[in-house]
């Protein structure tokens, strides 16, 4: 289905082409024909305007034919740029996602659940990875959806305490509802301790269960 825009354009073009077609027919007919000689010279002249103004026409209508594709090109591009993508990102449909750190922080309050915040990026093979197995695996997937703020983030919040150990994706931390980052739990590596892999989903659900526990255990 044409967009509003490209609708517009097309009829536009339309209109081009149709006035330049009424402009060569009444320049071609303005000319008054008389006889012998001059009806030949003038018949001649005629011809010869018709051609040079059947020319120009076809030069105008692929003009504006081609500015009129650029103008729709154009404006697609820019529609492509500015679509904005899913809260959820791929990481799971049928979760419930907050858009931002802060909106996470004041559902997490409300809630009295823990905010769980995974930093990734888009292009990179070790966060897409981590993203299939996350999505794959079903227990995960029920208590992020029933026992967890989710945010996932493309960018830095700019919170410190939300990179223990450094700046690196993928990493996952969880934020428990007074707004204090856990940063006792960690995954299996001991560079990097907030990252975790496809094979590590097992001790991620662990973890999620260990937050739920901890935090009951502390209310």
């Amino acid at each position: 289905m044409s967009s509003p825009l490209e609708a517009h354009l097309a009829e536009d073009v339309v209109k081009s082409f149709q006035t330049i077609v009424y402009t060569c027919l009444a320049s071609s007919t303005k000319r008054k024909l008389t006889k012998g000689k001059s009806l030949r010279r003038a018949s001649t002249d005629s011809c010869f305007m018709l051609s040079r103004g059947r020319g120009a026409m076809l030069r105008w209508v692929v003009l504006a034919l081609f500015i009129s594709l650029c103008a729709i090109a154009e404006a697609q591009n820019k529609k492509a740029k500015t679509a904005t993508p899913p809260p959820s990102r791929g990481w799971g449909k049928n979760i419930k996602w907050v858009k931002s750190y802060e909106e996470g922080l004041a559902e997490s309050a409300k809630s009295q659940k823990p905010l769980m915040v995974i930093h990734h990026l888009d292009n990179c093979p070790h966060s897409k990875a981590l993203k299939g197995a996350f999505v794959a695996h079903k227990s995960i997937q029920k208590m992020a959806k029933d026992d967890f703020i989710m945010l996932n983030l493309v960018e830095e919040t700019g919170d410190k305490h939300l990179a223990p150990d450094g700046y690196y994706v993928p990493r996952i931390l969880f934020v428990d509802p007074s707004h204090t980052v856990r940063a006792d739990i960690v995954g299996k590596f001991g560079d990097r301790l907030y990252t975790y892999g496809p094979d590590d989903m097992e001790l991620l659900a662990a973890n999620m269960k260990k937050v739920k526990l901890l935090l009951h255990n502390e209310l």
